[in-house]
């Protein structure tokens, strides 16, 4: 990660804040220190949880440490980038060496599958069979703090098509049909807001294999349930800490 080409990048993410008219509540729930999940909605425009990190580290002074998907490394020079922004390749290895290293970890467990939903399926949590992080958390005792932003899935309109979904499940490609401001690719400029949870922690993991998936099983129905209730609530109002 280069710290200081991160910070020199914050005006323009600030730019895109000022854009959405983005604010996050429950920012008393990211730790001062130590290490810590944050797990997110997966939008198609991705970038919303770029807004939560710049917003986190300018409340906490954390640098955002996050994985993202080899896709990004299809277009030339992106995968660079991100890595300088503090991203890295989503695997076991990197996520264990992160947070050993005491880091806040953004991800999203939903991945592309979940940023290519049809807007006829937005607001949607698509984790059933991303267990990865729930038993991340439960492997390093490391908290899960969930990031509920639902509008995101408002910044475009995408279209349902059977190309989109064939060339995913042949190659874990993106391709999409989808409009912003009119016909165009320029975001909605839609209000957006980060709902953030109370900490959740994992069990103490056991000895016995059979226990631990059983317990990967139960934690991960825990947050993803939690995640479904807080986007459902949160796409019409915000009453108070979720």
């Amino acid at each position: 990660m280069d710290e200081e080409f991160a910070i020199k990048f914050l005006p323009l993410v600030g730019a895109l804040r000022a854009y959405h008219s983005h604010e996050v509540y429950g920012m008393d729930s990211i730790p001062s220190h130590g290490p810590a999940i944050i797990a997110t909605n997966h939008s198609l425009a991705t970038y919303d949880i770029m807004l939560l990190m710049a917003a986190v580290y300018l409340h906490s002074g954390r640098m955002p440490r996050s994985l993202i998907d080899r896709a990004f490394y299809v277009v030339p020079g992106l995968g660079e980038l991100m890595e300088r922004l503090g991203c890295t390749i989503g695997n076991p290895d990197n996520a264990h060496a992160l947070l050993e290293n005491g880091e806040l970890l953004y991800l999203a467990p939903g991945g592309m599958r979940e940023s290519l939903r049809p807007s006829t399926e937005r607001y949607q949590v698509r984790w059933n069979r991303r267990k990865g992080f729930a038993r991340l958390a439960i492997e390093t005792q490391t908290p899960v703090i969930l990031a509920a932003c639902p509008h995101a899935d408002d910044i475009f309109k995408v279209y349902d098509n059977a190309l989109t979904k064939w060339i995913y499940q042949q190659f874990r490609m993106p391709f999409i049909v989808a409009r912003g401001v009119g016909p165009t690719m320029i975001p909605r400029p839609v209000k957006l807001e980060h709902f953030l949870s109370k900490p959740f922690y994992p069990p103490k993991m056991s000895e016995d294999p059979a226990v631990v998936k059983r317990q990967v099983y139960n934690f991960h129905k825990k947050l993803t349930q939690k995640m479904t209730e807080m986007i459902a609530q949160s796409v019409v109002t915000y009453k108070g800490p979720l």
